[in-house]
């Protein structure tokens, strides 16, 4: 490869790195126009790894966006992230494929207790999950878009988890 080529690889990797980056924050922080601008207009979402449903990523934002007010306080984390952009050839490709593992603590919007105040307590949250993100990305005119991304849970449990208790 030439250094160009070099270049344009790295900055397609960083590109990809921000629109993870990106798909965490939406979730995170309830942007669900946000969120469908991260995909391709023909997007897909499937959570049914986790529960969840699968589908259009606009059928998919609706459902998330109601199911994740139980939850308002929530903040999932993508890391060892692997990205592949290049084709077989070496030349530089308009589709990429991601992997990254995440870890997805969250809070439930009334306290333990029932009485609908903030939690009180250890501040750890009530339910936490781990597992694996799947994308595929494609190039547009907009800039690099998730075609397609489907969830891979691999466990879950109650924020006694990481609480000491």
């Amino acid at each position: 490869m030439t250094q160009r080529a070099d270049l344009a690889h790295l900055m397609d990797r960083l590109a990809v790195d921000a629109l993870l980056t990106g798909y965490a924050r939406a979730v995170d922080d309830g942007e669900w126009a946000g969120y469908l601008a991260l995909f391709t207009a023909d997007g897909r979402a499937d959570y049914r790894g986790a529960g969840g449903i699968e589908g259009p990523v606009g059928e998919v934002a609706r459902w998330l966006a109601e199911t994740m007010r139980l939850f308002p306080v929530r903040q999932h984390l993508i890391v060892n992230r692997r990205i592949g952009i290049e084709t077989p050839d070496g030349y530089r490709g308009d589709r990429a494929e991601a992997q990254a593992d995440y870890l997805n603590p969250m809070r439930l919007e009334s306290a333990p207790d029932g009485a609908g105040g903030p939690p009180e307590g250890p501040t750890a949250p009530n339910f936490v999950s781990g597992g694996r993100y799947a994308f595929t990305l494609s190039r547009t005119a907009e800039g690099w878009r998730i075609r397609t991304v489907t969830v891979h849970e691999k466990w879950r449990g109650t924020g006694e988890l990481f609480a000491g208790q």
